[in-house]
This record gives C-alpha cells, sequence and structure tokens, in this order.
C-alpha cells in the first residue's frame, strides 16, 4: 500500500465504469444503488467520463452507456491467465449448443471473482457483463464448488476469516453447522448450486476445475428459474460440465508443461 490514502474521484470513476459494464444502458438511478455514489457526483463523473470518449448519453431520459472507446483502457493488457486461456474455447463452444451463459471464476482473498464468461454469446443472460463479479463463497455455486474441494486446513482457514466479513451473502460462515452441511453436501455430489435465497429469479450449477489435487477455480453455468429447475439441470448438464472441467484441467496441465519447457 502507498503513503497515501486512495484518490476518492478516482476510485468513483471505476467503480461507475465497472458498474456501467455491468449493463447496456444505466439510470442515474441504477448507478447509485449500484455503487452508493452521491447523484449529483454521478452525474459529475459522467460528464467527465462523455468529455473523454468513454461513455455516451442514451436516447432514453437520464440514461447512459459505455463507448467502444473504453476499449483503449486495456489496449495494453495481453496477459490472461493460463485458466482462462485454457477455458475461454471450450466455454464458447458449450454455450453455442446449450446457449445457458456459462463462467470460470477464480479464488481471489476470501471470495471468488468471474474472470471469463460467455455472457456476450448467450441469448439467455440476465447481464451485459459479469466480468470481475465478486461472488461469495458460501451461497454462489461457483463459490461453494471451490471452496468444498477445498483441503481441510485450507477451508478452516477460509471460513474463520469469512466469519468476520461484513459482506451479507458470508453470514452463513458464522453458522457452522449450516456451512459445514452445506460444504460436505456440495463435496458428495460433486457439484454445487446457489443458495434459492440469492437471486431466486436464477440460479447456477457449478463444478471445480483441479491443477492436480488442488482446486484452482471453478466452472458453472447460469439458468432462469422459470425455465429450468436445478434437477432438470443437473441431469441435462452436469456430465457436459464436469466433461468440460476435466479438459480445462488437461489443457492446464499442457500449457504449463509448455511453459515450463519453454523456460528451460
Amino acid at each position: 500500500m502507498g503513503s497515501f490514502p486512495p484518490v476518492q474521484s478516482v476510485t468513483r470513476a471505476i467503480d461507475l465504469l465497472q458498474a456501467l459494464n455491468r449493463e447496456p444502458v444505466s439510470t442515474i438511478s441504477s448507478l447509485h444503488v449500484q455503487t452508493g455514489i452521491p447523484k449529483p457526483s454521478i452525474v459529475r463523473l459522467l460528464q467527465t467520463l462523455a468529455v473523454k470518449g468513454l461513455v455516451r448519453r442514451a436516447p432514453k431520459h437520464g440514461a447512459y452507456h459505455l463507448t467502444s472507446q473504453v476499449r483503449s483502457l486495456a489496449s495494453g493488457y495481453h496477459s490472461e491467465p493460463k485458466i482462462v486461456e485454457a477455458a475461454a474455447p471450450l466455454l464458447d463452444a458449450m454455450t453455442r449448443r446449450i446457449k445457458w451463459p456459462m463462467a470460470i471464476a477464480i479464488p481471489d482473498g476470501h471470495a471468488v471473482f468471474i474472470r471469463y464468461s460467455t455472457v456476450s454469446l448467450s441469448p439467455l443472460s440476465l447481464h451485459h457483463s459479469s466480468l470481475n463479479m465478486r461472488l461469495s463463497l458460501v451461497s454462489r455455486a461457483l463459490g461453494l464448488a471451490v471452496l468444498a474441494f477445498c483441503d481441510d486446513d485450507e477451508q478452516n482457514f477460509i471460513l474463520k476469516a469469512l466469519r468476520a466479513s461484513a459482506e451479507p451473502e458470508d453470514a452463513l460462515a458464522r453458522n457452522t453447522a449450516a456451512v459445514r452441511a452445506a460444504l460436505s453436501k456440495v463435496r458428495a455430489r460433486g457439484y454445487a448450486t446457489r443458495d434459492p435465497k440469492v437471486r431466486p429469479v436464477s440460479n447456477t450449477l457449478a463444478v471445480p476445475i483441479f491443477d492436480g489435487a488442488r482446486v484452482v477455480a471453478s466452472v458453472g453455468l447460469t439458468f432462469f428459474s422459470s425455465a429450468l429447475e436445478p434437477k432438470q439441470a443437473v441431469h441435462d448438464h452436469l456430465g457436459q460440465l464436469k466433461d468440460v472441467a476435466g479438459e480445462i484441467s488437461t489443457r492446464l496441465a499442457s500449457l504449463q508443461e509448455g511453459a515450463i519447457t519453454k523456460a528451460l
């Protein structure tokens, strides 16, 4: 960490850009709900971003959207986690077949974050973008599919940290018996689904991805609750999802071996 506190206007601008990226068009009210930034500040930030060509006002009164100019912010970034490199073509192909959006989540701190998704390829997605979305390890399918397959020491360490978390969705970690039962269930059946109390309009089916014996990520598909019951999703897609996870692990090992050989 640096010697000075973060510049609030910069952190707010980044929060606003990330919120704008989640929806095709956003209103000031929706941006306020997502970011907690006061509405007058949102208006000033949007006007500044518009001057820089990153944001444009939509025909709908009070609505805004990102422009293609935002790509310039990432034009110098060429690195990609090997797991995403291994997974992306497989997820793209499966989404084209089954239509439901898919995602890869990677643990970071005491949560998982979506690092790749096929939202843009799916006609059945609730989100414009889910990249970098934080998901709880104890309420979300993609999080449970990671935590349930951690070794005992790592799992205990994470649960201890989650008990002190202020995130509402992490509250289950404070109920030791309930969270242990949930994790045991996931481990026994080999897959996770989302806590039905969280965003009941949809659900996610997820399985772990391993690097050798260690769980390093999870892969899942999200579906409308009105269109598919969890049991039917398991029946229709669990086998395919496990096959994809296994192939990602194989590709990941191959990429790592290639990197070692290249280094030698």
